[in-house]
């Protein structure tokens, strides 16, 4: 008898949701985390068998977290806001992590060093995005179909990690046990593939609509998302050197 694999995730993956659909015999249930450290607190406790997080998150852990698959790019992860970024409240998962990280260096970038605006704790990215879009915060880092919700509403990206960061890695899936878990890492690169390669576009289309609710003009940017090779998904699974150094350099920069 099959054993449900736990899942716990930042964003709804669409990824996962189109993976289910080609292979029912595929059984996960996704759960969503408030934040990094919930995250790893609950991998810890055994609330979950695996985890789909930023490589640096894996990196940053005190016990052995083992990454079965290279997910993503970082899908069009980028520093989204309005106004001057200099004094703006900016908002990230935690101020030690790599999103936040990378956030640092986009600022550089622009010529803003950390001190000059005030960093705000918010968690996870679906967290950040409804603090940009109430006002909480003036700039965070979004992706994951979260930075579609933002520049609907009028938001843009003032800097891509792309761009500034690249080669980089966005996702991966860990897990402490890599045991029951190895079906899921085959199947989500396969799928990855896939997509990559054109074969399931409708079923990406509706399934974006559905766990993200994006319509349908923004669902197919995020299947062009899917498919861009610096920001999309990483069709083999390899966890390249090149880019788990750029995320290890940005942690050893900005710790």
């Amino acid at each position: 008898m099959a054993t449900t694999v736990r899942l716990g995730s930042f964003t709804p993956s669409v990824l996962l949701r189109v993976a289910r659909d080609l292979d029912p015999a595929l059984d996960v249930s996704e759960t969503l985390v408030p934040s990094s450290p919930a995250q790893f607190r609950a991998l810890y406790d055994g609330a979950y068998d695996a985890v789909l997080t930023s490589p640096d998150n894996v990196l940053g852990q005190p016990r052995r977290v083992e990454m079965l698959a290279a997910i993503d790019r970082g899908m069009g992860l980028a520093l989204y806001g309005r106004g001057e970024l200099r004094g703006a409240r900016v908002g990230v998962d935690v101020p030690t992590s790599g999103f936040a990280f990378a956030l640092y260096a986009l600022a550089e970038s622009l010529g803003v060093t950390r001190d000059e605006y005030e960093i705000v704790t918010l968690g996870s990215t679906p967290k950040r995005l409804a603090a940009l879009l109430a006002g909480v915060c003036d700039y965070t880092m979004l992706n994951a179909g979260n930075e579609l919700h933002a520049e609907a509403a009028g938001f843009t990206a003032v800097a891509r990690v792309s761009e500034v960061c690249g080669p980089y890695l966005g996702t991966v899936l860990a897990a402490l046990d890599p045991g029951p878990v190895g079906h899921l890492a085959t199947r989500l690169v396969a799928t990855a593939a896939a997509i990559v390669d054109g074969k399931h576009d409708e079923l990406v289309i509706s399934s974006t609509t559905a766990a993200l609710g994006l319509e349908r003009p923004l669902a197919e940017r995020y299947l062009r998302r899917l498919k861009d090779p610096d920001e999309g998904l990483v069709p083999d699974g390899a966890i390249h050197a090149s880019a788990l150094a750029t995320v290890a350099g940005l942690r050893r920069r900005f710790t």
